[in-house]
């Protein structure tokens, strides 16, 4: 038997329960791994919460980014061997593989060799946060100069795209509510920082600019605020929304686009690796990051053992975090 987390009914982080489950022998291009970390993401609270367009088929488990070794290889799992060091990428609908477990059978083609040499929680806050925050890189093709406009910038994505931002030579504007979090941002690598509740976010971005706007803007947020960030754009900007914290409907701020002849496009990390070439080359671009230090994940906070993961989700949807929230196992 192995402890594994399931939820019976949606609601908060008091719903995650831990129980013993047979998970049994991992079938045709499956292995069964030790799980030494996963990382929280957004996505995985939306889920739990009913809130997510994959809506749970109860109890649920739930989980699908991470890192272990694997204990078990099935039939036609290809070079995967016992004993090696794998991260699990979040590549899966939620609940079909629940990795917030001691054991978890998983696909092997959801899986990469961690990279040598890195801790175990930042091995496990690679791959959603660079695939999600990818498209200002491969989509914008933002380059020397670009100016990007990044709300919710202390998130783990939001950091990855300040990466990202530095590595093409462009400016990243890191948006947040209040200023609280300005040092801690500029320190990550914000050129500027823009709160969004104390000051008016169209006028700084101009003036930042020089009243050219911005190349693209990668908001995770949605809601009506959308129409706020497509004035700060550039003439054929971006803006992306890849997400839906703000819980409101995302109205198409039609008059700013149309007279910018900007767009806007819903964007998530699958548009990555639903296409193998396209994955390819951003596995190797991150890859080539990581190993160069311009790419680097930011833990906000490390929990540990099984039985934390209620407080690591609590903590996850306080907004306290900057960066990646982890939790060893």
């Amino acid at each position: 038997m192995t402890r594994v987390i399931r939820f019976h009914q949606t609601g908060g982080p008091e719903q995650l329960q831990i129980e013993e489950l047979d998970i049994g022998a991992p079938g045709p291009g499956h292995v069964r791994i030790r799980v030494e970390a996963v990382g929280l993401n957004r996505a995985e609270a939306m889920y739990r919460a009913g809130n997510y367009p994959t809506k749970p088929q109860l109890p649920s488990l739930i989980g699908y980014e991470g890192v272990g070794t694997i204990t078990a290889v099935g039939p036609d799992a290809g070079d995967y061997a016992v004993g090696q060091h794998v991260c699990v990428l979040p590549m899966i609908h939620q609940g079909q593989y629940g990795i917030w477990a001691e054991e978890a059978i998983v696909p092997t083609r959801i899986l990469l060799p961690a990279p040598d040499g890195m801790d175990v929680a930042q091995a496990a806050a690679i791959w959603m946060q660079y695939m999600t925050a990818y498209a200002v890189y491969e989509v914008a093709e933002v380059g020397p100069n670009d100016a990007v406009i990044i709300p919710a910038a202390s998130s783990s994505v939001g950091i990855a795209c300040i990466q990202l931002c530095n590595w093409a030579g462009a400016v990243p504007i890191a948006v947040s509510r209040t200023s609280a979090k300005a040092d801690a941002l500029k320190a990550l690598g914000a050129a500027h920082v823009i709160a969004s509740e104390e000051e008016d976010l169209v006028a700084r971005v101009m003036d930042i600019t020089g009243g050219k706007g911005a190349r693209c803007a990668f908001d995770p947020v949605g809601g009506p605020y959308v129409d706020t960030l497509a004035q700060a754009l550039a003439p054929r900007g971006i803006l992306f929304v890849y997400g839906g914290l703000s819980g409101q409907p995302t109205p198409y701020p039609h008059w700013p686009m149309a007279f910018k002849g900007a767009s806007m496009r819903g964007w998530v990390a699958s548009e990555i690796w639903n296409h193998p070439e396209r994955f390819k080359t951003a596995r190797e671009t991150v890859l080539a990051g990581l190993a160069s230090g311009r790419l680097k994940p930011v833990i906000a906070r490390e929990f540990h053992g099984l039985g934390s993961l209620p407080e690591a989700n609590a903590f996850l949807e306080s907004n306290q975090q900057i960066g990646k929230v982890v939790v060893r196992l």
